[in-house]
């Protein structure tokens, strides 16, 4: 089973743990509803969907209320130190969470006395203290946009706001920073790079790319990187391996955005709807070849 875990930017929205499903353009996790915008709600909402159409069942949500101060975070990271050895889950995703490296520490220790070492998944605020706290390599799939691969890439910089101009500089592709992370013991064992063109790598180089369906519509809308996360853990939890599931998310993502026909205006919960259909097509097809 995926839990997936992270926080909501409201205030008083409680620290809720159970299972999720989507209502509308709501999410509701232990009975507990939010709006899907972007960030952990539209993530955990794309998995709902995903593990729908896999015919699996729907992942729980491990989420807590906070506005950028920290303190739903360390109540998060106080919860997941307590009953994650209390847990079977087969496939844990972490997401916006207020980096901390000493709680990041103790959470890795309740992982390892779970019964059974899920699969661990990273984006967001939590890739970074991954990062930080020179554990990346402990982690499965790493979904980065290009600025926090940037980030990964940069040996030196204890924080995302810190990674050197160099570093930074269009000249330095996708691919150069990909190998960057790697040689630094900075990446997760594969990565999905979220971008104009996607790739998929690990320690051996890149994989795959993707590159269509380009829609341009789609950059100025917030969330679409969230969804990609969902869907791929969906996707792991369901049993297929990690190449295989970073591709068919990266295409089902971009596959979903066409078919939603999508404006400035669209919000990702409209573009979530059409993720079935999308993921249904990308699976009928060959994954591992380049497109």
């Amino acid at each position: 089973m995926l839990a997936v875990i992270g926080t909501v930017p409201e205030e008083s929205f409680p620290l809720v743990e159970g299972e999720t499903a989507l209502e509308g353009e709501r999410l509701s996790v232990a009975g507990q509803l939010c709006p899907v915008h972007r960030g952990t709600p539209a993530l955990l909402a794309a998995a709902v969907v995903t593990a729908q159409t896999l015919g699996q069942p729907p992942p729980q949500g491990c989420l807590a209320g906070d506005i950028g101060l920290g303190d739903g975070s360390r109540r998060l990271y106080a919860y997941l130190e307590k009953e994650l050895p209390l847990r079977q889950y087969q496939t844990l995703c972490f997401h916006y969470l207020q980096p901390d490296v000493d709680w990041h520490n103790r959470v890795m220790f309740a992982i390892e006395a779970m019964v059974r070492r899920p699969l661990l998944i990273a984006d967001a605020g939590y890739m970074y203290v991954a990062k930080m706290s020179g554990q990346a390599g402990e982690y499965d799939l790493f979904t980065p946009d290009i600025g926090e691969l940037a980030f990964l890439a940069d040996e030196e910089a204890p924080h995302p706001f810190y990674t050197r101009g160099f570093i930074l500089h269009e000249e330095n592709l996708a691919p150069d920073l990909i190998r960057r992370a790697y040689e630094f013991d900075n990446a997760a064992k594969y990565l999905l790079v979220k971008g104009q063109t996607d790739y998929i790598a690990c320690r051996q180089g890149i994989l795959a790319t993707v590159r269509e369906p380009t829609v341009a519509a789609l950059e100025p809308i917030g969330g679409t990187g969230d969804t990609v996360t969902g869907i791929a853990a969906a996707l792991l939890a369901a049993g297929y391996d990690l190449a295989a599931a970073a591709v068919a998310a990266a295409r089902a993502n971009r596959l979903a955005g066409l078919l939603a026909n999508p404006t400035p205006a669209t919000q990702v919960a409209e573009i979530i709807h059409f993720i079935p259909r999308a993921l249904t097509e990308v699976l009928a097809k060959p994954l591992l070849h380049d497109g």
